[in-house]
């Protein structure tokens, strides 16, 4: 039976990859799959980026959410998915770069079952408090936890998550014992931080923005290399005392591993003709998103350095699934 289904896999991507040589492809639908709900960064950039490229190619983008696990049901999803090039991915650095040390029976291998096509955006999380503590920057919240070593929380939308790992990192660089709480999902963290059952949560600006400007919560730093455009009067964590300081959050568009490579190269060319396109930019950045676009070795490369950084915080900070 299996070999009639990897037969059939590539029965259908020689048909594909025969249709771009000729200028005819895509020739029906193409799906997106998103590893999360709708409404966040990832369905944003998704169905953006879908409705350019449907208008440039001429055929509808059919946009498909598959959430759970943190990412990985859907990275399981690409392992297994026919390699036609009518379905593209986005996947992000929970399923390949810290799934494959924090899940000891992962059904999918990154780098043997996924191939890298481009990556799509880059964005930073950022520390926020509830106007009810004190601290009014990230110098006095490490003041605070010092005073009071494993007495101090903060939240994250789930274990393995880029703002789990980003906390940890921090508590690493700032010497700081605080107890992480994981929620399975933004929305029940944002809900006990605003009503103070949290002393801090590592979110996303889109999420954390609109409280912040309301006074309910305040920023304390980002986490990217540069501050963000959506908060441009919040220091990053690197300009607050520690120099060299990045955990940032990215989106990046896949495909299952046996895709042929002028598929690959075909997506590569038209999500970076999408992602550079001015009005994208534009609207990308009303949510926080900043695009970059690269070649596909260039994707692979930046996964295995996120690997390298992120196994290293998982075993130290010893962190286990939940």
């Amino acid at each position: 039976m299996r070999s009639l289904l990897v037969a059939a896999c590539a029965a259908w991507a020689v048909a594909s990859s025969g249709a771009v040589a000729q200028g005819a492809y895509p020739e029906r639908p193409v799906r997106i799959i998103v590893p999360f709900p709708p409404g966040g960064p990832a369905d944003v950039l998704a169905r953006i980026v879908g409705d350019k490229l449907g208008q440039s190619l001429g055929k509808p983008f059919i946009i498909e959410n598959k959430a759970g696990a943190g990412g990985n049901i859907a990275a399981q999803h690409i392992a297994t998915a026919l390699p036609d090039g009518y379905t593209i991915h986005l996947t992000s650095v929970g399923p390949m770069a810290v799934a494959p040390h924090l899940v000891k029976t992962l059904p999918y291998d990154p780098k043997r079952d996924i191939a890298p096509i481009t990556m799509g955006v880059v964005f930073p999380n950022v520390f926020v408090v509830p106007s009810g503590v004190p601290a009014k920057t990230l110098a006095e919240f490490v003041a605070m936890a010092k005073q009071r070593p494993g007495k101090l929380t903060y939240g994250s939308s789930g274990v393995g998550g880029a703002g789990h790992l980003a906390g940890e990192l921090f508590k690493e660089r700032a010497g700081i014992d605080v107890l992480h709480v994981p929620y399975k999902g933004g929305g029940p963290a944002m809900t006990d931080l605003l009503g103070g059952r949290l002393d801090m949560y590592v979110g996303v600006p889109s999420t954390v923005g609109p409280h912040v400007d309301a006074g309910k919560l305040r920023a304390l730093a980002t986490t990217g290399a540069k501050r963000t455009s959506m908060m441009p009067n919040v220091p990053t964590v690197a300009e607050s005392g520690y120099p060299g300081f990045e955990a940032i959050n990215w989106y990046a568009f896949v495909a299952p591993a046996r895709t042929p490579k002028d598929l690959l190269d075909f997506w590569n060319r038209e999500l970076t003709k999408a992602l550079n396109d001015p009005k994208i930019v534009a609207e990308l950045a009303k949510d926080g998103l900043d695009p970059a676009p690269g070649t596909r070795d260039e994707l692979a490369q930046y996964i295995e350095r996120e690997s390298l950084k992120w196994g290293k915080i998982v075993r130290e900070a010893n962190i286990t699934a939940e």
